[in-house]
C-alpha cells in the first residue's frame, strides 16, 4: 500500500476564516492580561 501525499496545504484547504483571526485575538489578549496580573502581583507582593 502506497501513501497519498496531500498536494495542498493545511491553510490552503482550510482558509483562515475572520473567525478564527478573532479567536486567537481574544486568546491572546487574555494571555497577556493573566500574565500582566501575575507579574502586577508579584512585582507589589500582594
Amino acid at each position: 500500500m502506497r501513501w497519498r501525499s496531500a498536494t495542498t496545504g493545511a491553510d490552503e484547504m482550510r482558509g483562515t476564516s475572520d473567525d478564527d483571526i478573532s479567536y486567537a485575538t481574544g486568546w491572546t489578549i487574555s494571555g497577556l492580561a493573566t500574565l500582566g496580573t501575575i507579574v502586577a502581583i508579584w512585582v507589589l507582593g500582594i
